[in-house]
């Protein structure tokens, strides 16, 4: 980006960030400076491509008028602790309303993908039409600036992500590489493709230690262009630390929220991990499509009892101090590590395990593995799989698919590959869809099209107004289970106010855990912005310019057709209480319609104030 002033809020046009359009059925390149036109294309991410995407009137994901816009935030790849987001935005094949238009939706990821990117010297390009055959593209830095090339891709056909990422890596130096796997090359059969991030410990291992932008399909939309990957090739351009972001970026691991992910022996929880430890205590780990059973099986999954029988290796992200992920090893019979099996993170790990009956965290770390070369967000095919053994569960009569029920290795391994191959549309399209195919709508785990993460419906009714999955953007989850509150209004100032700022990460390039319970409107974001950009930004603004990127895409979605009574929980989870939850149960109907006036309430006049200006 090239700076012309130090104040973004009150001249944005003389901020510029470098766009790439390319036509892939041409081959047609435009790269050009962009002027900004207010905060939120200053700082990036969603908060530019919603925007744009607002421009476009999509009735159809796999349609050629439907862009795929590859971007960055304005701190990825600067010094700032996690600075390393890339943002892929479309209109979702699997996030869309009962009218049957897709809603608009973005997907994130870390790894090292999103720092390369930025240092070619492009901040933004957008994908349109489609190619006649299998392509990647080279993005590469020249003295001339960013330059990009279309390349045949029939040598990864076929081929999951880490397969065509190694691959990749054999042909460029210092490059890194975003993928796609067999689910999104079956794009017509698998609305939940995911988009692969290749990462520094991937490339050095030569082990399958990916990231991923997982959520909404962006990964099928990419296979639907014939874009198989993306190859970011540049010198790192690592900045030089600052007294000032160096101690933000202590802060960053020692606070904020983070302190608790980073590794027992460092007297946190041991990352993402311990979100079992939390909720088992309260019977809220989801079990069986999200029906605690009130007993102890989940703590089979606990850190405590897995590394007896597995070796555990906390892990980071590139240049980042908190450790929030973990991955698991076979274990020798000398106690030595083993072949190594999956990357541990909460979601991935209770949705493809405890929520499908599987207490065995080898059997689900080689799901999480299958999900993860195949190249399908963990929590859509984890949802919807639950959603397949509890229909068959209740229909033992007339089962679908193989008759796969709950625990069912085997046959549960055997839904996965089917869906990644495109052999299973049922589960590849998501449980929404599948749920009106049967007709047992109550029990399918998702709202406004996009399944639900790892946490009780009945403790969070925030994921309503969620704009892009539930802890993605409405970081509502341990407002009762953390913070203890139960009560109208605070969950009204959760939902309206505080907890939607969480969206704000996905502006600004930062992962969530940079400051998950401020959002970026803080002292720490506006030090990095000074120190790294000289800009001057009241904190107040940013959140500002997060708010207004939150009520344009709730108004966009209502838009694509949407309507208000699809913004609620499963129904399941209000009609029948779980009597083994030892928590308030807020998915309670009196309580959810009192608690919906008031929340629309206040989004009703924002939503009206914004208008047609989206």
């Amino acid at each position: 980006m090239r700076f012309e002033t130090t104040d973004p809020v009150a001249h944005p046009e003389l901020i510029f960030y470098r766009r790439c359009t390319l036509n892939l059925e041409t081959g047609e390149q435009r790269f050009e400076e962009v002027p900004c036109q207010n905060l939120e294309d200053v700082l990036g991410g969603f908060g530019r491509s919603f925007q744009q995407l607002a421009q476009r009137t999509i009735t159809s994901a796999y349609c050629e008028d439907n862009p795929l816009i590859i971007n960055t935030g304005l701190l990825t790849g600067s010094s700032a602790m996690t600075g390393l987001r890339t943002y892929f935005s479309s209109y979702s094949p699997i996030k869309g309303s009962l009218a049957g238009k897709p809603a608009a939706m973005w997907s994130t990821g870390s790894g090292k993908f999103g720092a390369k990117f930025k240092w070619t010297g492009l901040d933004e390009l957008i994908l349109e039409k489609r190619s006649s055959a299998p392509v990647y593209l080279l993005i590469k830095e020249t003295p001339n600036g960013p330059q990009i090339e279309l390349k045949p891709a029939d040598h990864l056909l076929g081929l999951g992500t880490h397969a065509k990422i190694m691959v990749l890596q054999k042909e460029y130096a210092d490059a890194h590489f975003a993928a796609i796997g067999q689910a999104g090359e079956n794009w017509e059969n698998n609305y939940m493709g995911a988009v692969a991030l290749s990462t520094e410990n991937q490339l050095k291992s030569g082990e399958d230690k990916l990231r991923f932008a997982g959520r909404g399909g962006m990964g099928s939309i990419m296979g639907y262009k014939n874009v198989l990957a993306l190859v970011a090739q540049s010198d790192d351009k690592n900045k030089p630390l600052t007294d000032a972001v160096k101690k933000v970026n202590i802060n960053v691991v020692k606070g904020g929220g983070s302190a608790r992910l980073q590794p027992i022996k460092r007297g946190g929880g041991g990352g993402t991990w311990a979100a079992y430890d939390v909720m088992q205590p309260f019977h809220a780990v989801p079990v069986n499509n999200y029906r605690p059973q009130g007993n102890d099986l989940p703590e089979k999954l606990l850190r405590e009892n897995v590394e007896k029988d597995y070796d555990i290796e906390s892990a980071a992200c590139y240049r980042c101090g908190i450790t929030c992920h973990n991955y698991i090893s076979e274990k020798n019979p000398d106690g030595s590590k083993g072949e190594f099996i999956a990357k541990f993170d909460y979601e991935p790990l209770n949705l493809l395990s405890t929520n499908i009956g599987i207490h065995d965290a080898g059997q689900g770390g080689r799901l999480i593995q299958l999900c993860d070369n195949y190249g399908m967000d963990a929590i859509s095919l984890g949802v919807t799989v639950a959603y397949v053994l509890s229909y068959n569960e209740r229909h033992p009569e007339q089962p679908l698919l193989n008759g796969a029920t709950f625990g069912d290795y085997a046959k549960i391994r055997d839904l996965i590959i089917g869906a990644g191959e495109g052999q299973y549309p049922e589960i590849g399209q998501g449980s929404m869809r599948l749920s009106h195919q049967t007709g047992d709508t109550e029990y399918a785990y998702h709202v406004k099209g996009l399944e639900l993460p790892a946490y009780q419906p009945e403790t969070n009714p925030g994921y309503c107004w969620a704009i892009a999955g539930g802890h993605m953007s409405m970081g509502s989850y341990g407002t009762l289970i953390r913070e203890g509150k139960s009560d109208i209004d605070s969950w009204v100032q959760a939902i309206t106010q505080d907890k939607l700022h969480i969206v704000g990460f996905d502006l600004i390039g930062l992962c969530k855990f940079f400051d998950i319970t401020q959002g970026i409107g803080t002292q720490m974001v506006v030090d990095c912005l000074k120190s790294d950009f000289n800009l001057d930004v009241d904190p107040l603004k940013i959140k500002d310019a997060v708010r207004r990127s939150f009520i344009r895409g709730m108004t966009m979605e209502f838009r694509q057709g949407y309507t208000k009574e699809e913004f609620c929980l499963p129904a399941e989870a209000g009609k029948d209480p779980n009597p083994h939850i030892k928590l308030p149960n807020l998915a309670d109907p009196t309580f959810m319609a009192e608690l919906s006036t008031k929340v629309w309430e206040v989004f009703d006049r924002e939503i009206k104030d914004l208008g047609t200006g989206i």
